[in-house]
């Protein structure tokens, strides 16, 4: 094998075997247009790529820019998101016509907003590619209307609409991240709009202080009066042959006027250091995606301001993975206001500083240093180390997921401790609901927000409002941060870990965490269902004892009628996709050899007298064990098929509330398959011919099956509910009407036989004598011989055992339900 195959296989199989690879699943799953989670969306035939967001203060207006245009959606009504005015904004003829002479695409010389920011309380600044010739112009903010004439937008909007760019707007002036030519050969960080005595500043190019980068974020730190720049660009630092990706981030000082005589008009302290966003000594995560600023707690100092990032690898062996790295504004600042590396001109090699240092590259109020002080910060601008990241390791590791945006909120639970949740967009289009923990994050939930592919996509959390905004090319999509109203009993709603939700004792409802409420049950880092759920009447018996069987009634169950060398596949439905389902019995052990589990979680097996009876299947999460689903298989009656009669059962299509998981001496059971959706099919039962036997299969219906006891008990929650009555195991009429047909043909078979034998006797009393008899026989008189042969001949007909029955010993009185007629282990 030659090296470099040698050197791939090591370093997959390094990948493989690191615990950090690891990638946390989806504890549910909500495919698009779920009724467990409900989106709201935003589109119109005449409006494209709604990719550039901008939020109201308040969380009552959403401003959108599109392609050709600019939007003000109301976004106040929790039903639905409202156009409430529009500004076109479009390129003319003659523009698109100059746009196709350049050999562009006629749908890219449009105008695409690219730049959207609040000016102050009544404006906005807004600019757009127009055609390759980008232009930017003031917006009011509360008609939407164009206040002055559009400016030449160079410098401060790309030309190309699929080109990344940043831009943020402190006090007035624009900082903007982004190319300042045609052909994207100039990339430069740059400041506009300046007033008074301040000009407007850029990066001198002449030292290549940008190599080829890609912008993707600009963060302002108000005590700092800095802002930050977040991008990847090519490492010269590092002799490789390819061309080696790295992570940037930077900063300027919003102080920065320029030098008198070096560096006039030039940023006077840009530096710029690598993000290294590796764990151990493993292939780094090179190329950073997206960032999103996580500021301090109320009351913590400035420096515990964190910056939450999306990275990927460039690396063959790390395709398809994507990570999320924290790094600190201390570390940040740390590193500049460390050493810096120096770039020899001859050779364009940079090398660790050796000379005495004459400034402190980075440092505010370098615009009235000395020409050496400036020109050794103009060739000293890059930091000798590396910003590392929390932990020295990523937070998140992806093997699954391609992670393209995120944005990050700290959520305070209802015991008052603070969590980091964390919501991802995937490139499939999925949004995952992440929350921070000690052990390593948990994914809450995923949700589908749209169809890939979508070009352009971007990401933005409302707090007060508790939404996230997901804009992508056909429209914007609204989501609730939280979805407590989906765990219909408190074990569900303490195993979701949700720091948004807990679930309330007294209106025995999973409800939004508020300050108002205070006796929640909430178990975040543990998920104990025992702990939490104290006030909750649990049952936590994971079996049935013999005196568990109660002669009373038959229990609530699904009843499965086969036919003997059936086979027979019962499903188990999963409570969620971090669940385990279990199958038990009563009274009987699940041989291998009779029974097969399949991955799904189904149960299979032939149909002998030995595997009829009962079934269960048990979901467990966590240590807590909840019953799921009963069966009971029975065999089938011929020629009159039977119908259940030991149960009744009520499917619910919508999300089940939580007021009927509440009532008394209700049965839950989650249904589905091994992965838990907000929908189900309808209940199937269908046969398969498999070696000359047949297949029977059972599925549950919907993924909540309600069991009531007869007691005229109406659907809990459930508008136009009616009363709910559970059969009687036995139904005497129809059994009075076999057990009459049964004595009708008994008796006619028994006068048969009696006129039989009696006309056989008639004809051996005139026949004659042609052979001897036994010597029993001789010792016995005429009636007792005649006696003996009618009772073998009944005993021939009558006397063989019915084939079918139990293996367990269970009988059809017999009651898997305890005194209180809950079912074991279903939380209610």
């Amino acid at each position: 094998m030659d090296s470099p195959c040698l050197v791939h296989l090591t370093l997959t199989l390094l990948a493989f075997l690191n615990p950090c690879l690891m990638t946390p699943t989806p504890r549910v799953s909500f495919p698009m247009g779920s009724a467990g989670r409900r989106l709201v969306l935003f589109s119109s035939h005449d409006v494209r790529n709604t990719t550039t967001l901008l939020l109201s203060e308040d969380g009552e207006r959403l401003y959108v820019g599109a392609r050709d245009a600019v939007l003000a959606l109301d976004v106040s009504r929790k039903d639905a998101i409202l156009l409430r005015s529009k500004l076109d904004w479009s390129p003319s003829e003659e523009d698109l016509e100059k746009c196709s002479m350049k050999g562009k695409n006629k749908v890219d010389c449009s105008n695409f907003i690219r730049v959207l920011q609040f000016l102050n309380s009544t404006h906005m600044y807004a600019c757009g590619t127009f055609a390759f010739s980008p232009r930017c112009m003031y917006i009011n903010s509360e008609n939407l209307t164009q206040s002055l004439t559009a400016d030449e937008g160079r410098g401060r909007c790309p030309y190309d609409p699929y080109q990344r760019n940043t831009a943020i707007i402190v006090g007035g002036e624009l900082y903007t991240g982004t190319v300042a030519d045609y052909r994207g050969n100039r990339p430069v960080i740059s400041r506009h709009l300046s007033e008074g005595s301040r000009v407007d500043l850029k990066l001198d190019d002449t030292l290549g202080w940008l190599e080829d980068p890609t912008f993707i974020s600009s963060k302002f730190i108000p005590q700092e009066q800095k802002i930050y720049f977040f991008f990847s660009e090519v490492g010269r630092e590092y002799n490789f042959v390819d061309k080696f990706l790295v992570s940037r981030v930077s900063q300027i000082c919003m102080s920065d006027i320029g030098g008198q005589r070096t560096l006039q008009r030039r940023w006077t302290t840009f530096a710029k250091a690598q993000l290294l966003c590796q764990a151990g000594s493993e292939l780094p995560y090179n190329v950073i995606q997206d960032m999103d600023m996580l500021p301090p707690a109320e009351g913590a100092s400035e420096d515990d301001t964190l910056f939450y990032g999306i990275f990927t690898s460039q690396w063959a062996v790390n395709n398809g993975r994507s990570a999320v790295c924290a790094f600190s504004l201390t570390e940040i600042k740390s590193i500049f206001s460390g050493n810096y590396k120096v770039l020899n001109r001859d050779t364009l090699q940079w090398s660790t500083r050796v000379q005495d240092k004459v400034a402190n590259p980075g440092e505010c109020g370098l615009h009235n240093a000395s020409d050496n002080a400036l020109r050794f910060v103009k060739e000293n601008f890059l930091a000798e180390d590396s910003v590392r990241p929390v932990g020295r390791r990523p937070t998140m590791v992806s093997a699954e997921h391609a992670y393209s945006h995120l944005t990050v909120q700290r959520v305070q639970a209802a015991n008052k401790k603070l969590y980091t949740v964390l919501f991802l967009l995937t490139e499939s289009g999925h949004l995952h609901k992440a929350v921070l923990l000690q052990h390593g994050p948990f994914i809450i939930e995923e949700l589908q927000v749209y169809q890939p592919p979508q070009a352009i996509r971007s990401l933005k959390l409302s707090v007060p409002k508790g939404m996230v905004y997901v804009g992508t090319s056909e429209g914007v999509v609204r989501i609730p941060t939280a979805n407590c109203s989906y765990y219909w009993t408190c074990a569900q709603c303490v195993l979701s870990r949700d720091p948004f939700c807990g679930w309330d004792p007294v209106g025995r409802a999973c409800v939004e965490v508020s300050e108002t409420q205070t006796a929640l049950s909430q178990d975040i880092d543990g998920a104990n269902v025992e702990e939490a759920c104290n006030s909750i009447s649990l049952t936590h018996r994971g079996k049935f004892g013999p005196s568990k069987l109660p002669t009373a009634s038959c229990p609530a169950g699904e009843l499965v009628s086969v036919s003997l060398n059936e086979v027979v596949r019962l499903h188990c439905p999963a409570a969620s996709q971090l669940s385990q389902q279990l199958w038990e019995r009563p009274n009987s052990r699940l041989s291998s050899d009779l029974y097969l589990h399949l991955k799904d979680g189904s149960l299979s097996f032939v149909a002998t007298p030995a595997t009829l009876g009962h079934y269960l299947c048990l979901s467990t999460e966590n240590g807590y064990r909840q019953t799921m689903a009963i069966y009971r298989v029975k065999q089938r009656s011929n020629p009159v098929s039977q119908t259940p009669t030991g149960y009744t059962r009520l499917h619910t299509r919508g999300q089940p509330t939580t007021q009927a998981a509440a009532t008394p001496g209700l049965q839950v059971s989650v249904g589905g398959g091994p992965k838990t959706t907000a929908s189900r099919p309808a209940e199937t039962k269908t046969s398969l011919s498999v070696r000359n036997s047949q297949v029977t299969t059972k599925q549950l219906g919907r993924n909540v099956t309600l069991w009531m006891e007869e007691s005229g008990q109406t659907e809990a929650g459930i508008p136009g509910g009616k009363p709910v009555h559970s059969a009687r195991c036995t139904s005497f009429l129809k059994e009075l009407v076999v057990v009459s047909i049964l004595l009708v043909l008994c008796l006619s078979l028994l006068l048969t036989i009696t006129l039989y034998v009696l006309r056989q006797r008639c004809r051996r009393r005139t026949a004659p004598v042609t052979g001897s008899v036994s010597r029993n026989s001789e010792r016995r008189t005429p009636e007792e011989q005649e006696a003996l042969r009618e009772n073998e001949f009944g005993s021939k007909h009558n006397g063989q055992a019915p084939l079918g029955g139990h293996a367990s010993g269970l009988v059809c009185n017999g009651n898997l339900t305890d005194s209180t007629q809950n079912l074991p282990n279903t939380p209610f």
